[in-house]
């Protein structure tokens, strides 16, 4: 098993920056990618980036290319999304995933971010 919590979400204006926060515990061992989904209101959960747990290995969705940063902190079991020049169309609940050997997803609670316009 996998606990994951999140933090970091808020309130920011159009072309503001916040940072993401979500640390694992548990079975952490096992974990090999760690990466952010986000779901706004009547739409689709979608990916937004990745990272893998050895190597470092990201991927973004095209649409945060150059703007949002994924990251991770090996000793504190933490991944981070800086976000940054956001806009009001990525107003959205922000969760986190990790992926574990075996095939398992978990997911945290999920964080609001709103961007207003």
């Amino acid at each position: 098993q996998v606990q994951l919590v999140e933090s970091g979400g808020g309130l920011v204006q159009a072309g503001g920056s916040l940072r993401l926060s979500c640390a694992a515990s548990g079975s952490i061992f096992s974990i090999y990618t760690m990466g952010w989904y986000r779901q706004a209101p009547g739409k689709q959960r979608e990916l937004v980036a990745s990272i893998t747990t050895g190597g470092g290995s990201t991927n973004y969705a095209d649409s945060v290319k150059g703007r949002f940063t994924i990251s991770r902190d090996k000793a504190k079991n933490t991944v981070y999304l800086q976000m940054n020049s956001l806009n009001a169309e990525e107003t959205a609940v922000y969760y986190c995933m990790v992926g574990v050997i075996g095939g398992r997803n978990y997911w945290g609670q999920g964080t609001q971010v709103t961007v207003s316009s």
